[in-house]
């Protein structure tokens, strides 16, 4: 049997984080599950912009988990793509513009 890095059996274990460090990851859950929890956002749109994150922070697990939750709260197969479409503009916004960190750079080099 071949072994890989990502298995998607793993996503399940995600609550055993607590094992090695019980009081802190008893917070984390705390604190996750208020966070998406309806309130100025609608639960779907905070379904939204997590399966943005997950992909641009490229993590699998978070990938396939919000997939799930987006169809779950009635997001469409559009709505998650036009999402993770946003998360890549910015993706790529956020490291153009530090160009602009390396042309000054360069500049001052040049003086």
């Amino acid at each position: 049997m071949e072994k890989k890095y990502y298995d998607p059996a793993d996503l399940k274990k995600f609550g055993n984080i607590t094992e090695f460090q019980e009081a802190m990851g008893k917070k984390f859950f705390d604190w996750y599950g208020e966070v998406f929890k309806e309130g100025a956002l609608t639960e779907r749109e905070k379904a939204l912009i997590a399966l943005a994150v997950a992909h641009a922070e490229a993590c699998p697990y978070c990938i396939d988990a919000y997939s799930s939750t987006c169809l779950e709260k009635g997001a469409d197969e559009e709505q998650m793509m036009e999402a993770i479409h946003v998360a890549a503009a910015i993706k790529g916004g956020a490291t153009l513009v530090n160009g602009v960190q390396m042309m000054n750079h360069v500049k001052r080099l040049s003086m």
